[in-house]
């Protein structure tokens, strides 16, 4: 407390020093620490837009111990928002030239809070890492890295029945219209995984 008082902005200011109190501890870590988890994705395409709809989404992660397991969560929902553009929207597309085409923010498709649906979270702290006295893991790109693959495999699920493949990213509508034109499918509509 009393350290405390003595870097509170009045009393720093009155000795001609700057205000405020800082700790700083280093832990220097020769391996790296992964964290486990699944991603489900349920989705709804419809195969005359090319629109795909996340109708649920699920995420269970362990990640050793969570400090804060709300920004454990955060991390993860936020990786989430990212897979998901890199998934469904994000396209650097060229013209016959080699001219980028999506040059500004006005043609490059970010996911904003329409596109990015609630997902649900699950925290698990049931193997602490080894590797650190604290038993964290890292967790920063667990979201990112499994929602791509999640949300293509499940847009794969729904259009198989049509015969249509999915082999390369991003699954922009103007895409799957092509990829279900492709496939000679003579059936419209919806479909449901």
């Amino acid at each position: 407390p009393a350290v405390a008082r003595a870097a509170s902005p009045t009393a720093a200011l009155q000795a001609g020093c700057e205000p405020g109190l800082e700790a700083l501890e280093f832990y220097p870590q020769e391996k790296l620490t992964y964290s486990y988890g699944v991603h489900l994705a349920l989705v709804e395409v419809d195969v005359e837009t090319g629109q795909v709809a996340v109708q649920r989404y699920l995420a269970d992660h362990d990640v050793g111990r969570a400090i804060n397991p709300r920004l454990v969560e955060g991390q993860i929902v936020g990786g989430f928002a990212q897979g998901l553009g890199a998934a469904l929207l994000e396209e650097l597309a060229y013209d016959e030239r080699g001219q980028l085409l999506a040059g500004t923010l006005a043609d490059y498709l970010l996911p904003t809070a329409v596109e990015v649906p609630p997902i649900e979270v699950h925290v698990a702290e049931e193997s602490p890492s080894t590797l650190n006295p604290l038993g964290v893991k890292g967790v920063g790109e667990e979201g990112v890295v499994a929602a791509g693959p999640a949300l293509a495999n499940a847009v794969a699920d729904a259009l198989a029945p049509l015969g249509v493949a999915i082999a390369a990213l991003p699954l922009t509508p103007s895409r799957l219209r092509e990829l279900v034109r492709a496939s000679c499918a003579s059936q419209r509509g919806t479909i449901f995984i």
